[in-house]
């Protein structure tokens, strides 16, 4: 896809470009990445090479260019930090009850008997349940939002 936008380039206002990457490579980044989490280094360097190549495209920069400038220009985290993040709010909206139903509630130390006195149920840390799989399984939201 950026192949073909890098081709229309000059024939369409900067804006306009910037719309048009916006919408259809950077917003499918970002739709449902917190299913990535816990994916492996090299594949995440891979996505953050596809919002790069879209930033350069935007900004019309060189490879050699730095790209932070730019990214801090579009509002863009790096890749593992868009999809920290996104767990991040997925566990706020299910901690106050605004998420889709399916994420299920998340247990609080202090909710838990037995761990009342402990300094993380004072410090309102989740609880992090045993995982024995730790490829699948610690990839899933009850896992990894807390």
């Amino acid at each position: 896809m950026l192949r073909q936008l890098r081709q229309i380039r000059h024939s369409v206002l900067p804006a306009t470009l910037q719309t048009l990457i916006v919408t259809l490579v950077l917003l499918r980044l970002d739709y449902g990445n917190a299913v990535l989490v816990g994916l492996p280094a090299y594949l995440m360097r891979r996505l953050q090479s596809v919002m790069n190549a879209s930033v350069w495209l935007i900004h019309q920069l060189r490879h050699s260019d730095h790209i932070t400038d730019a990214l801090m220009n579009l509002h863009c985290l790096p890749v593992p930090e868009r999809v920290q993040f996104k767990v991040a709010v997925l566990v706020y909206k299910t901690l106050q009850g605004l998420a889709p139903r399916y994420l299920g509630p998340l247990t609080r130390v202090a909710d838990l008997p037995g761990r009342r006195s402990l300094r993380s149920a004072n410090l309102n840390q989740l609880d992090i349940p045993f995982v024995r799989l730790s490829t699948v399984g610690g990839r899933a939201f009850n896992v990894a939002g807390p």
